[in-house]
């Protein structure tokens, strides 16, 4: 069936992914996890530089891109292009708080080249929040 939908991908940004998932800690807390040196390392690769401010382009060993949006304790926008990629995807973190002291953090990837960079993107984020749920005890 050429109808068919494929899971992830879109009319007009390819393929994307969504992962979430709720911390029992503050808004405050997730954002110091995702933002210190070893969050940043865990998302973006490590060997980044990265200032916090649009406009600012940063590297790490396995990619680099652009700060988009910076809003602080809830939202990061940034475009990130990994090694042997042709183009560019677009990473937006949200930090959403919920009732008291649980916070869900969110990755949202698009502008994916297919479904399997899109698995393997899945995957990825999985493994950062894992990372995140690990760290936790350091906040």
């Amino acid at each position: 069936m050429d109808n068919e939908k494929i899971i992830g991908q879109t009319k007009s940004v390819g393929f994307q992914i969504g992962v979430r998932r709720t911390f029992p800690f503050s808004q405050e807390q997730a954002w110091a996890l995702i933002i210190a040196k070893e969050g940043l390392h865990s998302w973006v690769g490590d060997g980044a530089t990265l200032h916090l401010e649009p406009g600012q382009k940063y590297h790490s060993k396995i990619g680099a891109g652009e700060i988009r949006i910076v809003k602080p304790l809830e939202q990061l926008r940034l475009t990130w292009q990994k090694e042997g990629w042709s183009r560019p995807s677009t990473v937006q973190i949200r930090i959403l708080p919920k009732e008291s002291n649980k916070t869900t953090i969110s990755f949202h990837q698009e502008h994916l080249s297919d479904q399997t960079v899109r698995e393997e993107m899945k995957q990825y984020w999985e493994s950062v929040l894992d990372s995140i749920k690990a760290r936790a005890h350091t906040i």
